[in-house]
């Protein structure tokens, strides 16, 4: 075999799997804990990386989730602010990036919004900027009965996942 490709070949692909498709995000494994509505999700510094420590001790995603009624449609507003001041690079590994449910007094999900839906199969990034706010609304009007529920509200992302419930009412 020829040495003259093979070197350059091999140095090829030493280089490309050194740099990789992974982000610096994705390497730093950060899962905060689920929160409650008013909750700042803080993001715990993976305990293997000294420099990875001090990026994740500024990410401060603050969650806000309201869902509003009106003649039995449901409103459902998400919104995802970056309190720090450094960008957060959010991970969802596919098209499917949020999800809002609703559970009946029991427990029992009456509602789903991403029931019958389809989505990508392809990973996605989306950078959200030091007090940038990423906002998701939605509308839906499942056959609901009058009673109390719970809204619950997931961000789908693989490094920073989130969760909200609101409790609402239908008269």
């Amino acid at each position: 075999m020829n040495t003259r490709l093979l070197i350059p070949l091999l140095l090829a692909g030493a280089g490309a799997l050194a740099c990789g498709s992974r982000s610096r995000s994705q390497a730093a494994t950060v899962r905060p804990g689920v929160r409650n509505t008013t909750a700042v999700a803080d993001a715990p510094a993976p305990p293997h990386r000294a420099s990875a420590a001090a990026d994740s001790a500024s990410i401060r995603l603050a969650p806000a989730f309201v869902v509003t009624t009106k003649d039995r449609a449901l409103r459902f507003d998400l919104a995802i602010r970056n309190e720090g001041k450094k960008h957060v690079e959010l991970t969802f590994p596919s098209g499917q990036t949020y999800d809002f449910a609703v559970v009946d007094g029991r427990g029992r999900e009456v509602y789903r919004w991403g029931n019958g839906r389809m989505f990508t199969q392809s990973r996605q990034n989306r950078m959200l900027d030091g007090g940038d706010t990423m906002r998701i609304e939605e509308s839906a009007a499942p056959e609901l009965a009058p009673g109390s529920y719970v809204a619950v509200a997931t961000l789908h992302s693989s490094n920073y996942p989130v969760e909200q419930r609101v409790a609402f009412e239908l008269r």
